[in-house]
């Protein structure tokens, strides 16, 4: 004999009231920032993308600074070749960006952040 079907209680609507949307945890991001030496490029680097940071990413970001010279077997694990170079971990895939990162608008430019704050390429 085959299963009967039972059917589905049905949800009431209340006049005026919406559901609220389901949220979802925020997303953490791990940065690591490699830099070579005390050199004022890699300063203005530390300081433009820890302003990312706090700006766009309040509480979900890990940042770690990496100096190569201090760390190199870090570099040579993680396949840097140049300096600065941001490496973003987490979330996944793992993405990088090489350069001199000048100001922080062409660093937002290059990480498309969206209204809720996701990083997308």
């Amino acid at each position: 004999m085959a299963p009967r079907n039972k059917a589905i209680p049905r949800t009431r609507s209340i006049p005026g009231h919406t559901r609220a949307p389901a949220r979802r945890p925020a997303e953490r991001y791990v940065l690591s920032l490699f830099v070579a030496g005390a050199t004022a490029r890699s300063q203005q680097a530390v300081r433009h993308v820890r302003a990312l940071c706090a700006e766009k990413l309040p509480g979900r970001c890990t940042l770690e600074v990496i100096d190569i010279y201090q760390q190199p077997a870090l570099a040579r694990a993680n396949q840097i070749v140049a300096t600065p170079t941001l490496l973003i971990s987490l979330p996944l895939p793992v993405r990088r960006f090489i350069g001199s990162l000048p100001n922080i608008t062409d660093l937002l430019g290059q990480f498309d952040l969206g209204e809720n704050g996701r990083i997308t390429l």
